[in-house]
Protein backbone atom coordinates (compact mmCIF):
# COMPACT_ATOMS: atom_id res chain seq x y z
CA UNK A 1 0.00 0.00 0.00
CA UNK A 2 1.41 3.52 -1.13
CA UNK A 3 1.41 6.07 1.49
CA UNK A 4 -0.66 9.31 1.54
CA UNK A 5 1.35 11.99 1.64
CA UNK A 6 0.51 15.86 1.78
CA UNK A 7 -0.04 17.39 -1.14
CA UNK A 8 2.63 20.03 -0.88
CA UNK A 9 4.97 17.58 0.38
CA UNK A 10 3.82 15.56 -2.87
CA UNK A 11 4.87 18.46 -5.26
CA UNK A 12 8.12 19.62 -3.58
CA UNK A 13 9.14 16.55 -3.82
CA UNK A 14 8.72 15.77 -7.22
CA UNK A 15 10.28 19.09 -8.50
CA UNK A 16 13.72 18.79 -5.75
CA UNK A 17 14.44 15.88 -7.43
CA UNK A 18 13.98 16.89 -11.11
CA UNK A 19 15.90 19.76 -9.75
CA UNK A 20 18.80 18.17 -9.37
CA UNK A 21 19.39 16.65 -12.94
CA UNK A 22 20.05 19.53 -14.86
CA UNK A 23 23.85 21.00 -15.71
CA UNK A 24 25.39 24.28 -15.38
CA UNK A 25 24.32 26.34 -18.63
CA UNK A 26 21.56 23.20 -19.22
CA UNK A 27 18.53 25.89 -20.86
CA UNK A 28 15.05 24.55 -19.69
CA UNK A 29 11.29 24.74 -20.24
CA UNK A 30 8.91 24.62 -17.38
CA UNK A 31 5.31 23.53 -18.33
CA UNK A 32 2.35 24.44 -15.73
CA UNK A 33 2.02 22.59 -12.48
CA UNK A 34 4.18 21.03 -10.42
CA UNK A 35 6.97 21.84 -13.18
CA UNK A 36 6.62 25.08 -12.45
CA UNK A 37 8.27 24.58 -9.16
CA UNK A 38 11.32 23.11 -10.18
CA UNK A 39 13.12 26.50 -10.44
CA UNK A 40 12.82 27.43 -6.51
CA UNK A 41 15.26 24.45 -6.21
CA UNK A 42 18.19 24.18 -8.60
CA UNK A 43 21.11 24.05 -6.29
CA UNK A 44 22.57 27.50 -5.74
CA UNK A 45 26.14 25.96 -6.94
CA UNK A 46 23.94 25.55 -10.79
CA UNK A 47 22.86 27.80 -13.46
CA UNK A 48 19.98 26.68 -15.49
CA UNK A 49 18.80 28.99 -18.03
CA UNK A 50 14.91 28.70 -17.37
CA UNK A 51 12.78 29.33 -20.60
CA UNK A 52 9.12 30.65 -20.72
CA UNK A 53 6.68 29.45 -23.30
CA UNK A 54 5.43 32.78 -22.88
CA UNK A 55 9.05 34.50 -24.19
CA UNK A 56 11.19 34.79 -21.16
CA UNK A 57 14.52 33.83 -21.16
CA UNK A 58 16.82 33.74 -17.68
CA UNK A 59 13.37 33.07 -15.62
CA UNK A 60 13.98 32.52 -12.06
CA UNK A 61 12.19 31.75 -8.78
CA UNK A 62 8.93 32.86 -8.13
CA UNK A 63 9.35 36.22 -5.56
CA UNK A 64 7.28 36.55 -2.36
CA UNK A 65 5.85 39.47 -3.88
CA UNK A 66 5.32 38.97 -7.49
CA UNK A 67 5.47 41.38 -10.04
CA UNK A 68 2.14 40.79 -12.82
CA UNK A 69 4.26 42.54 -15.56
CA UNK A 70 6.28 39.36 -15.63
CA UNK A 71 4.50 35.55 -15.39
CA UNK A 72 5.20 32.27 -16.42
CA UNK A 73 3.08 30.43 -19.39
CA UNK A 74 1.19 29.11 -16.52
CA UNK A 75 0.56 32.48 -14.79
CA UNK A 76 2.89 32.22 -11.82
CA UNK A 77 4.79 35.01 -11.09
CA UNK A 78 8.54 34.68 -11.81
CA UNK A 79 11.39 36.79 -11.41
CA UNK A 80 14.32 38.01 -13.85
CA UNK A 81 17.86 37.09 -13.52
CA UNK A 82 20.78 39.05 -14.12
CA UNK A 83 21.34 38.67 -18.04
CA UNK A 84 17.53 38.15 -18.85
CA UNK A 85 16.12 38.69 -21.65
CA UNK A 86 12.43 38.91 -22.52
CA UNK A 87 11.53 38.14 -26.00
CA UNK A 88 8.34 37.77 -28.91
CA UNK A 89 6.68 34.75 -29.00
CA UNK A 90 7.82 33.46 -32.20
CA UNK A 91 11.38 34.01 -31.17
CA UNK A 92 9.93 31.82 -27.95
CA UNK A 93 8.75 29.15 -30.22
CA UNK A 94 11.98 29.55 -32.63
CA UNK A 95 14.03 28.51 -29.72
CA UNK A 96 11.82 25.23 -28.70
CA UNK A 97 11.33 23.87 -32.31
CA UNK A 98 14.87 24.73 -33.00
CA UNK A 99 15.95 22.09 -30.86
CA UNK A 100 18.21 24.96 -28.57
CA UNK A 101 16.17 23.76 -25.22
CA UNK A 102 17.97 21.23 -23.49
CA UNK A 103 15.06 19.96 -21.70
CA UNK A 104 11.53 20.35 -21.04
CA UNK A 105 9.46 19.74 -17.61
CA UNK A 106 6.14 18.98 -18.34
CA UNK A 107 2.86 17.27 -16.47
CA UNK A 108 1.12 14.20 -17.53
CA UNK A 109 -2.46 12.56 -17.45
CA UNK A 110 -0.89 9.47 -18.35
CA UNK A 111 2.50 8.28 -19.56
CA UNK A 112 2.95 4.33 -20.73
CA UNK A 113 5.44 1.42 -20.94
CA UNK A 114 6.87 2.96 -24.66
CA UNK A 115 7.57 6.36 -23.41
CA UNK A 116 4.52 7.71 -24.68
CA UNK A 117 2.69 10.95 -22.95
CA UNK A 118 -0.73 12.09 -23.06
CA UNK A 119 -1.31 15.27 -20.85
CA UNK A 120 -3.43 17.62 -22.69
CA UNK A 121 -7.10 16.25 -23.08
CA UNK A 122 -9.89 14.19 -21.33
CA UNK A 123 -12.59 13.54 -23.90
CA UNK A 124 -15.75 15.04 -22.88
CA UNK A 125 -13.64 18.12 -21.70
CA UNK A 126 -13.40 21.18 -22.82
CA UNK A 127 -9.97 22.40 -23.46
CA UNK A 128 -8.41 25.38 -25.72
CA UNK A 129 -6.35 22.78 -27.29
CA UNK A 130 -2.43 21.14 -27.34
CA UNK A 131 -0.99 24.60 -26.95
CA UNK A 132 2.79 23.98 -26.94
CA UNK A 133 3.09 21.21 -25.19
CA UNK A 134 2.91 19.61 -29.40
CA UNK A 135 6.12 22.11 -29.86
CA UNK A 136 7.97 21.46 -26.69
CA UNK A 137 7.91 17.38 -26.81
CA UNK A 138 9.54 17.20 -30.18
CA UNK A 139 11.79 20.16 -30.04
CA UNK A 140 13.41 19.68 -26.29
CA UNK A 141 16.90 17.17 -26.39
CA UNK A 142 14.53 15.70 -22.76
CA UNK A 143 11.35 15.54 -22.16
CA UNK A 144 10.92 15.23 -18.22
CA UNK A 145 7.45 14.41 -16.79
CA UNK A 146 6.57 15.74 -13.29
CA UNK A 147 3.40 13.86 -12.23
CA UNK A 148 1.86 12.66 -8.93
CA UNK A 149 1.75 8.62 -9.22
CA UNK A 150 -2.01 7.92 -9.24
CA UNK A 151 -4.96 10.88 -10.45
CA UNK A 152 -7.28 12.43 -7.84
CA UNK A 153 -9.25 9.31 -7.83
CA UNK A 154 -6.36 6.48 -6.61
CA UNK A 155 -5.52 5.58 -10.55
CA UNK A 156 -2.39 5.29 -11.88
CA UNK A 157 -1.18 7.61 -14.32
CA UNK A 158 1.54 4.78 -15.31
CA UNK A 159 0.33 2.63 -17.35
CA UNK A 160 0.79 -0.21 -20.00
CA UNK A 161 -0.92 1.57 -23.12
CA UNK A 162 -1.87 5.36 -23.10
CA UNK A 163 -6.04 5.37 -23.94
CA UNK A 164 -5.87 9.18 -23.79
CA UNK A 165 -5.10 11.30 -26.81
CA UNK A 166 -1.31 11.70 -27.02
CA UNK A 167 1.03 14.68 -26.28
CA UNK A 168 3.72 13.04 -28.49
CA UNK A 169 4.85 9.22 -28.89
CA UNK A 170 7.95 7.67 -27.19
CA UNK A 171 9.34 11.06 -26.40
CA UNK A 172 9.63 10.77 -22.73
CA UNK A 173 13.09 10.52 -21.79
CA UNK A 174 12.57 10.88 -17.61
CA UNK A 175 9.20 10.22 -14.90
CA UNK A 176 9.39 11.85 -11.88
CA UNK A 177 6.46 10.67 -9.37
CA UNK A 178 6.53 11.05 -5.35
CA UNK A 179 7.19 7.46 -5.19
CA UNK A 180 10.15 6.95 -8.19
CA UNK A 181 12.27 7.36 -10.93
CA UNK A 182 11.93 5.71 -14.00
CA UNK A 183 14.38 6.40 -17.40
CA UNK A 184 14.71 5.84 -21.08
CA UNK A 185 17.35 3.12 -21.38
CA UNK A 186 18.12 1.53 -24.65
CA UNK A 187 14.24 1.72 -25.72
CA UNK A 188 12.83 0.80 -22.71
CA UNK A 189 11.52 2.32 -19.15
CA UNK A 190 13.43 1.48 -16.67
CA UNK A 191 12.99 2.07 -12.77
CA UNK A 192 16.06 3.70 -11.52
CA UNK A 193 14.69 5.08 -7.89
CA UNK A 194 12.53 4.13 -5.28
CA UNK A 195 12.16 6.86 -2.85
CA UNK A 196 12.97 5.97 1.13
CA UNK A 197 9.92 3.93 2.90
CA UNK A 198 8.21 2.47 -0.60
CA UNK A 199 8.40 -1.21 -1.46
CA UNK A 200 8.47 -2.04 -5.10
CA UNK A 201 5.56 -4.47 -4.58
CA UNK A 202 3.38 -1.55 -3.45
CA UNK A 203 4.74 0.63 -6.73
Amino acid sequence: MLPELDEKIVRERIAKRIALDFDNGSVVNLGIGIPTLVSDFIPPNVQVIMQTENGVVGAGPSPEEADLRFIGAGGRGLSLLPGSSIVSSDMSFGLIRGGHLDATVLGALEVDEEGNLANWWIPGKLVPGMGGAMDLVTGAKAVYVATTHLDKKGRPKLVKKCTLPLTGAGIVSTIVTEYCVIRKQNGHMVLTEIAPGIELEDL
